[in-house]
C-alpha cells in the first residue's frame, strides 16, 4: 500500500519512514468508518496516506503552524474524505467547539519538540472532542521508568534539550498521569521501530 508521491511540497523522511507501522496500528485500532482529528499534521504525509488507504476514514488534519496548512491542503485536495486543514493551537483551550465529536484523536511526534504544558493541553482538547468510546492514539519516542533508553533515543533527547530546554522525550508515566486527569486511561503500549511507542489511551 503506497501513496503516489507529491512533489513540491513539505516532506519529512520520518513520516514517509513510519507511515506503514503506524497504520497497521490504526487499521488494527480503529474501525472501517470513523471520524478521526489528527494533531500536528506537519507535512500532511499521514492524513494522505492513512485516508487514501481507508476511505472510510474521515480525516480532520490541524497544525499549530498556520504556515503548514496550504501544504497539507494541496497533498489532500485529491481525497474526498480529507476535510480542510484548520489551525489548532493545542494550548487555547477550551479547543473551539466547531471541531465536533471524533472517534479517534491521532497525533505523532508532538509532545517531545514542544513544552511540556502541550502534554496536558492535548489531554484535555482530546478529552472535549472524543466520543463516549472515542480513543486517543500518540505516537512518538518516550522513556519508560525500569526500562534502559535505546542510545539513539538517549542522543535524540540531548539533541532537544540543546535546541530548546523546554523540548525532551517525555516520561510515559508522566503522559500517563496526564491523560488519567481527565479521564483518559492507558489501555494498550506498542512497541515501533526505531525504538518508538504508540500509546492507546480509552475513557477509563
Amino acid at each position: 500500500m503506497t501513496s503516489a508521491p507529491s512533489p513540491n511540497l513539505p516532506f519529512s523522511p520520518a513520516a514517509e519512514r513510519n507511515r506503514e507501522a503506524i497504520f497497521d496500528v490504526l487499521d488494527r485500532v480503529l474501525p472501517a468508518r470513523c471520524r478521526v482529528l489528527e494533531i500536528a499534521s506537519g507535512t500532511g504525509q499521514h492524513a494522505e496516506h492513512f485516508a487514501l488507504a481507508r476511505p472510510g476514514w474521515r480525516w480532520q488534519p490541524s497544525d499549530g503552524d498556520a504556515s503548514a496548512l496550504p501544504g497539507i491542503a494541496a497533498r489532500c485536495a485529491t481525497l474526498a474524505n480529507v476535510a480542510a486543514p484548520l489551525h489548532l493551537d493545542v494550548l487555547a483551550q477550551p479547543w473551539p467547539a466547531a471541531l465536533g465529536v471524533h472517534d479517534a484523536v491521532y497525533c505523532a511526534n508532538m509532545l517531545h519538540i514542544s513544552p511540556w504544558r502541550t502534554c496536558a493541553a492535548l489531554m484535555n482538547g482530546a478529552a472535549q472532542c472524543l466520543a463516549a468510546d472515542g480513543v486517543l492514539l500518540i505516537y512518538g519516542p518516550f522513556i519508560v521508568d525500569g526500562e534502559p533508553l535505546a542510545a539513539s533515543n538517549s542522543a535524540f533527547d540531548a539533541s532537544l534539550r540543546s535546541r530548546d530546554a523546554e523540548w525532551g522525550l517525555r516520561l510515559l508515566s508522566d503522559v500517563a498521569a496526564e491523560a488519567r486527569a481527565v479521564g483518559l486511561q492507558l489501555a494498550e503500549r506498542i512497541a515501533m521501530p526505531a525504538n518508538n511507542l504508540t500509546l492507546v489511551f480509552r475513557r477509563g
